[in-house]
């Protein structure tokens, strides 16, 4: 038996590997190895970002609490605009509906088939215009009637009549008694009775003839159709035939603060107007101007408010009767008053202020009084002077003697925002200086693109590696 057989002659098996160290030996002896490349991954990220930031024409940040967030020694970008004097309208807002100056339903006064109709739905309709007919023919019959009654009575108080001249004759000639007279004269009145009584007949089936012509009692613009042509209509129906609403003028109800009752009570009794305007439900759009007419008679308590009564004379019909509105009511108008725009008015523990740029371009605060707001113009009182520029945009990073830059308002008149797309990105142009980019702003569009290209060939040879 040789040693490469096991005591009973088999061959021993080969082992597959010599063994090798166990798992936790093998990470013990690599992590050195793995931290050390870590090390080196974060040193070459720090010194990208080094580069990054140190590279010419990037704005460079400063410590938390000295860099140009707070107004270190690099100018934050605001926006400017000049304090103005101009007349600032004391606005008061409301929501308000509109209501129609007089809304009929129209009803039939007789019942019968309605026959016809003769408006057009939402369109505009005369006061007497004929809106719809109800077969008049049994109303014809009625007066055709009454008529005939009045022609019989008529004829028999003629005759009565002409007896009572004959009697009279006769009594005069003592060729009747005076009792004869008598009778027939009080024939003669009974007979006139009845011709009255007849004639109002007739007049009352004439009316009721009338009224299957079912006219508009007003002018204004029609309803939708509540019934249609071929059903029987009674009067008194709850929905009547139609609605007409007048809408020139149209009125408008809104409610104020019980705080400007004395102003808007002492403009009336003077006699001076005041303008109300109506705008859409958004505030957006103007739709009519009209003046202010009525004062409710009491305050609601529950609302400390003053119900106020507006009339628009409403003639391109662009007004509806129920329609939400948003209300201004001015009650005056300051005339040449320091004005800014209300972006630039903020709020702080001195009160209210603005921000002015003075000279070297570093801000210092004022503290104004503000007052009303007419559209983008707020009326202040402080110790500002016309023509002086106020912060409006980039407020939040300022404080008292920063350096600031000035920049347009509107984005699009910045400096680059006017670059041919596609030749320059945003980055780049962050990356010019102040200088460079006033004279890029100063160029053509061509002159841009020539500058572009030569700077973008200069950047790709620096880069290309030297043979």
């Amino acid at each position: 038996m040789n040693d490469d057989q096991d005591p009973r002659g088999a061959p021993r098996p080969e082992p597959e590997h010599e063994p090798g160290p166990a798992p936790a030996a093998l990470r013990r002896r690599r992590r050195p190895w793995a931290g050390l490349a870590t090390a080196l991954l974060l040193l070459a990220l720090a010194g990208a970002a080094a580069w990054w930031i140190a590279r010419p024409g990037t704005p460079q940040r400063g410590p938390a609490f000295g860099g140009a967030r707070f107004g270190g020694a690099h100018a934050q970008p605001v926006s400017v605009q000049a304090v103005q004097r101009r007349d600032v309208r004391v606005i008061v807002d409301a929501i308000g509906t509109l209501t129609a100056s007089r809304t009929v339903v129209v009803q039939p006064q007789v019942g019968g088939v309605l026959q016809s109709l003769h408006f057009i739905e939402g369109g505009s309709v005369r006061a007497g215009q004929l809106l719809a007919q109800i077969d008049p023919r049994a109303f014809q019959v009625a007066v055709d009637q009454a008529g005939g009654a009045l022609a019989r009575d008529t004829a028999q108080l003629e005759n009565a009549r002409a007896d009572q001249a004959r009697y009279a004759d006769l009594v005069a000639k003592d060729a009747a008694s005076r009792q004869q007279l008598d009778t027939q004269q009080a024939l003669v009145r009974q007979l006139d009775g009845t011709v009255q009584a007849d004639r109002a007949a007739l007049g009352a089936a004439k009316l009721q003839l009338s009224y299957t012509r079912v006219l508009a009692p007003l002018t204004g613009r029609a309803g939708l159709r509540q019934v249609d042509v071929g059903n029987v209509v009674q009067p008194g129906s709850a929905n009547g035939l139609l609605t007409i609403t007048a809408t020139k003028p149209i009125a408008l109800l809104f409610a104020v603060p019980s705080a400007h009752l004395p102003q808007i009570e002492s403009r009336l009794r003077a006699g001076k107007p005041l303008e109300v305007q109506a705008w859409d439900a958004t505030g957006t759009t103007e739709l009519a101007e009209g003046r202010l007419t009525t004062v409710d008679n009491a305050i609601d308590l529950a609302t400390d408010t003053i119900r106020l009564k507006a009339s628009f004379a409403n003639l391109g019909d662009a007004l509806f009767p129920n329609q939400p509105v948003s209300v201004r009511l001015r009650l005056d108008t300051l005339r040449d008053t320091l004005a800014v725009p209300p972006a630039a008015v903020l709020r702080g523990a001195q009160g209210f202020y603005v921000y002015v740029v003075g000279a070297g371009d570093k801000v210092s605060t004022r503290v104004v009084t503000p007052g009303p707001t007419d559209g983008h113009w707020m009326a202040v009182t402080g110790p500002l002077q016309p023509g002086e520029r106020v912060v409006t945009d980039g407020t939040d990073r300022l404080r008292e003697g920063a350096a600031v830059e000035v920049i347009a308002a509107d984005p699009n008149q910045r400096v680059g925002a006017t670059l041919p797309p596609g030749e320059v990105g945003g980055r780049h142009r962050r990356a010019l200086p102040p200088e460079v980019a006033a004279k890029l702003k100063q160029m053509s569009p061509e002159q841009r693109r020539t500058w572009f290209e030569q700077r973008r060939a200069a950047a790709a040879q620096a880069s290309a590696p030297a043979k």
